[in-house]
């Protein structure tokens, strides 16, 4: 296993450093030859050193003898300390080396005296010039046998003799096969190496980042994981010690008015060691710019000010910290060059001190409450009635503006500065509130969980048992969702019915991801419990439509439509009817609602994009043949699923871009993305997800001409036996068509109709549309001739199926199939052309290949405008795309990420496309591409 550029174990690969590995690589490729001197240059934590452990495996790798040595701060007062380490592996060659050079060196690295010194007295100090041609000869002499690679880190440090010797070969060694190889902080490079080549390491870049941070074994979400990287600003070691420090932080302290965070040992020595040496004055100005936000910069600025008993007013202490590299003075602004020196400079110095800066800054803030209450709260260690009450306050203007996260903390901070603990409690849970809008499950937990512990009063802990319901049942805790909503459920269906109301309407969520039959009879009786109009229209539809689609679909859409003209409605109450409505496959309402509340959540300044809503509205625009706007939805429901800890929004969101995927015969990307969203998840706890895998699974397995596996992954969704069961009550049934399909397809007709007749049974009058024309479908395909007809003439007549694009065209594709097989050419070219065209414009790639072969057998001649043509035509479709976006110069990785596959799987699709091509190098590929019309 190799280690990331901050140091941390990370399969495989340096994260966000292809550009730097590669230029190393092809540096090595010239050691062989004459010698060649480079030097990586960057920022403490870049991950210089790594950087050098990859290139020497490589070298190793390569052949190449392989020389180490690291500087280290408390031996450069040390003649040769790094010199000695270097040539360890070469001091039994050192005899063989002429006397004077022998003797010269031997002293210097302090293995004996030479030979004219052991006979009495201690030997004279040995002159510069001869230990440096003896480490020539030393490494010539080695070099004729083998390459020499010389690995240097952390040059900064090195002892001055060391360094006369490395600038003393750097001079001689344009003839050797010896190569040097070193590093060195930007600021601090010394001036023996100053010939050498730069290879600059760069921060990483924003995606880098955030893929490194989410690699931690702790990887923080939301707020946190925002904080973290705004304050590493792309340096890995930060990174990685950021997320090792903050992992039990509390929420408070990301938000509080120093806004630093707490640095590991490690961290704080990297950054925290330039501040040794500066005047007392020069680090009690910087902990005011410390202490300090953004906007409370000029605050800090005159707080300094009045500190200070110079003449100049304190100018001279910025000075002093702008020459050490600290900040940045820029028309009376200062900025730290790195948000971890701020942090640095924070936690080094004592409460006390700290103390002093806020309780500053506080008094010259006296005009913004909000800010005031912060630095107070930061000034105090005792709980303080006052002060959570401005931070209060301070919570209910960030609420008005949007700003739930930054809200929710703010009530926090408070709940811990309030003495009462029913005050505490009722502030905890306020906050778990607004974190839940902002979707943060975890910290909802935490709140909640904290509540609870502090209170006895019914209605402060029934409150925090729903959030906690809600924050279990937004990650993979379904069973323990579950054990808080349903007991609190059945004890308040009498004596507080909207409670129970508002425990089953998220209790009906988690039921539909596990799909349990058992539960979900159980909570239908508590529901039916509930007397009628105890609880909100909006909570009361979703609840009754998610637990049982099929059952009453009048009463459904009429419970729709009526919340849907509440005036005034809020987003929360949309997003819950946009799921309603797609539960209910009124597939262009969802779309509208959930659009609707996409674009009111973007519209709050700090709410952001809602994965919930993100992943509903990607499902709904799939269905309708949005697949562009769908992948679009996907992509952004997850990131930010991913960044709050909304993992079931996050492997819904996994299931759409692997459906699309699948469907556009990009197979191996489809396998990747469904084996990713039903990852760590226990079948019987999410049976929805996992029937979802399987309808995948079952296009992956027919585009490899594997029918037989198809149909077993469809068949799945169902139980054995007479009359099948759904394995999920509301996602099997929408698999039924593909299955007859499959089953007629292996000569399993029978075991397939007998599905589908039971699927029948269960559905009859409470089919949606969309769910009736699948079943004519089916029907169709497992009919005999007199009678399949009429059902795909129903199938394909039915204007309303015109709201699910993609599935009218597979329709329309086996009615064609099955009038060409009949003989009826003229018939089957007209319903197999309307399909082409709606494949084509999705791109499903294989079915739009399917249809030219059936049309062509039709007598007509099609060469659709999406068709490979020449070399391209040996090409999967996934391979097509992958080699379309490496001719526009995208490296392997940037692909990777694109289309979410692993750098591999990009560089075996590539190795087996460019033979078809006919090319030898990605340099070829956009002028044949261009040849063929590709591009």
């Amino acid at each position: 296993m190799e280690q990331d550029a901050g140091g941390a174990p990370y399969p495989g690969r340096l994260v966000g450093r292809e550009r730097e590995l590669s230029l190393l690589h092809g540096f090595l490729g010239t050691v062989d030859g004459p010698g060649s001197l480079l030097l990586a240059v960057g920022d403490p934590g870049a991950g210089k050193s790594v950087l050098l452990q990859a290139a020497g495996r490589e070298a190793v790798r390569r052949g190449l003898q392989v020389l180490r040595c690291a500087g280290h701060e408390g031996e450069q007062g040390l003649p040769f300390a790094a010199l000695a380490q270097l040539l360890k592996p070469l001091l039994a060659a050192v005899g063989a080396l002429p006397g004077p050079q022998r003797d010269a060196l031997v002293c210097a690295l302090g293995l004996g005296d030479p030979a004219k010194g052991a006979a009495g007295g201690a030997a004279e100090q040995p002159e510069r010039l001869l230990i440096n041609l003896a480490v020539l000869t030393l490494l010539s002499d080695a070099a004729s046998a083998q390459p020499v690679l010389l690995v240097v880190d952390d040059a900064q440090w090195l002892d001055s003799c060391t360094l006369d010797v490395l600038g003393f070969l750097a001079r001689r060694l344009e003839q050797e096969p010896v190569a040097v190889l070193s590093s060195a902080r930007t600021e601090s490079v010394p001036e023996q190496l100053a010939g050498f080549g730069r290879l600059t390491v760069p921060p990483l870049a924003e995606q880098a980042a955030e893929q490194l941070l989410g690699a931690q074994p702790d990887a923080p979400a939301g707020l946190l994981r925002s904080h973290i990287l705004r304050h590493a600003a792309g340096n890995p070691l930060a990174l990685v010690e950021l997320a090792r420090a903050t992992a039990e932080a509390p929420s408070s302290v990301l938000t509080a008015a120093s806004g630093t965070l707490p640095l590991t040992d490690r961290l704080e020595a990297v950054f925290a060691q330039r501040l040794a040496g500066l005047p007392e004055a020069t680090r009690r100005a910087l902990l005011f710019a410390a202490a300090a936000d953004g906007p409370d910069m000029s605050a800090a600025l005159l707080a300094a000010s009045a500190s200070s008993t110079g003449p100049d007013g304190g100018v001279g202490a910025w000075l002093i910290a702008e020459d050490a590299g600290l900040v940045r003075l820029e028309s009376g602004h200062v900025t730290f060059r790195h948000p971890l020196m701020r942090s640095a400079v924070y936690r080094t110095a004592s409460f006390a001190e700290r103390r002093r800066a806020h309780l500053a800054l506080a008094a010259n803030l006296a005009s913004d409450p909000d800010r005031r209450a912060w630095h107070l709260a930061a000034a105090t260690l005792a709980p303080d009635e006052a002060i959570a009450r401005a931070l209060e306050d301070t919570a209910d203007r960030a609420r008005r503006r949007g700003g739930y996260r930054v809200a929710a903390a703010a009530l926090e901070r408070a709940a811990e500065l309030t003495p009462d603990p029913d005050n505490r409690s009722r502030r905890l849970i306020d906050a778990g509130a607004l974190a839940l809008r902002a979707g943060e499950p975890w910290w909802v937990e935490k709140l909640a969980t904290a509540a609870l512990a502090l209170t006895d009063d019914p209605a402060l802990s029934t409150a925090a048992a729903l959030q906690a319901g809600w924050s279990l049942a937004a990650t993979t805790r379904q069973k323990a969702a579950l054990a808080h909503l349903l007991p609190l459920a059945a004890d308040r269906v009498r004596s507080a019915p909207d409670v129970a109301l508002k425990a089953i309407s998220v209790g009906a969520i988690v039921v539909y991801n596990m799909g349990d039959e058992s539960c979900r009879r159980r909570v239908l009786e508590l529901l039916d419990a509930i007397p009628a109009g105890a609880g909100g229209l909006v909570q009361e539809g979703w609840a009754r439509a998610g637990l049982d689609p099929f059952g009453d679909r009048e009463g459904h859409l009429r419970r729709l439509a009526g919340s849907l003209a509440t005036p005034d409605i809020g987003y929360e109450a949309l997003t819950t009817l946009g799921g309603c409505a797609w539960v209910l496959d009124e597939t262009a309402t969802a779309i509208r609602v959930l659009s609707e509340t996409i674009e009111s959540l973007r519209r709050v300044i700090t709410a952001g994009s809602n994965a919930t809503v993100g992943q509903a509205l990607a499902l709904a625009q799939f269905e309708s043949g949005a697949w562009e706007a769908a992948q679009a939805s996907a992509r952004d429901a997850h990131r930010v699923a991913v960044e709050n800890g909304l993992d079931m929004a996050g492997r819904a969101a996994l299931y759409v871009s692997a459906a699309l995927c699948a469907l556009r015969g990009e197979t191996g990307a489809a396998g990747e993305l469904i084996d990713r969203a039903v990852a760590g998840t226990y079948p019987a706890e999410s049976r929805a997800l996992q029937a979802r895998a399987r309808t995948v699974r079952a296009v992956i397995a027919a585009a490899e001409g594997d029918h037989e596996r198809s149909y077993e992954y469809l068949r799945g969704l169902f139980t054995a036996g007479p009359d099948p069961e759904p394995l999920h009550y509301h996602a099997s049934y929408y698999a039924i068509a593909d299955l007859a399909a499959a089953g007629v397809a292996i000569g399993r007709a029978g075991d397939a109709a007998a599905v589908v007749a039971s699927a029948g049974r269960r559905l009859a009058g409470g089919a949606s549309p969309r769910l009736a024309l699948l079943l004519l479908r089916a029907r169709a395909l497992l009919s005999p001739d007199e009678e399949a007809e009429k059902y795909f003439a129903a199938a394909v007549g039915d204007p309303a199926g015109d709201q699910w694009p993609f599935e009218r065209a597979v329709t329309l594709l086996e009615y064609g199939e099955w009038l060409r097989r009949r003989r009826r050419a003229p018939d089957a070219r007209v319903r197999l052309s309307r399909a082409l065209t709606v494949f084509e414009q999705l791109g499903a790639l294989p079915l739009a290949a399917r249809t030219r072969a059936e049309l062509r057998a039709c007598g007509l001649v099609v060469s659709g405008a999406t068709e490979p043509s020449g070399g391209l035509a040996d090409l999967t479709a996934q391979q097509l795309q992958i080699v379309r976006l490496a001719a526009t110069g995208l490296t392997n990785r940037q692909i990777a990420e694109r289309l979410l596959l692993s750098d591999r799987t990009i560089g075996f699709h590539l190795y087996q496309a460019f033979p078809k091509l006919g090319v030898t190098s990605r340099a070829q590929l956009r002028d044949t591409l261009a040849r063929l019309g590709a591009v």
